[in-house]
């Protein structure tokens, strides 16, 4: 699986309070958090799933794995999606190993696979709070 979601019965407010706390701890923060239901009604679109999209980052992090290969910008920052599916609060993100898996770097593939465990952790305390 290219991607790791969770169910919570947590609101989608609650869920992504806990998780912004939880992603500080580990020293990443959320650059941009995107409501996509209101941005798609600011454009005259009526999209009635409840849908937010919060870009992260770990400073260190990414200076480290762009100064191995500048071309794992095109995969940052990474993404964290917390959405409302079928009345159900999910949170996921795509693997950061998948997509490092796509550019073939061994010293990347140990980068991304501590973010991936980082990140899933902090998903993984939402939930369980």
């Amino acid at each position: 699986m290219f991607h790791y979601t969770v169910e919570t019965n947590q609101s989608i407010e609650e869920a992504i309070a806990s998780l912004e706390n939880n992603l500080k701890e580990e020293k990443f923060g959320v650059l941009w958090h995107l409501d996509m239901q209101e941005k798609l009604r600011e454009k005259g679109v009526d999209f009635d799933q409840r849908y937010h999209i919060l870009e992260v980052c770990n400073p260190v992090e990414a200076k480290r794995v762009l100064s191995e290969n500048a071309i794992v910008g095109y995969f940052l920052p990474c993404k964290i999606t917390v959405y409302e599916d079928q009345g159900k609060t999910k949170i996921g993100l795509p693997k950061p190993t998948a997509l490092i898996g796509m550019v073939d770097s061994g010293a990347l593939q140990g980068i991304a696979e501590d973010v991936e465990k980082r990140l899933v952790s902090c998903i993984d305390k939402t939930v369980r709070s």
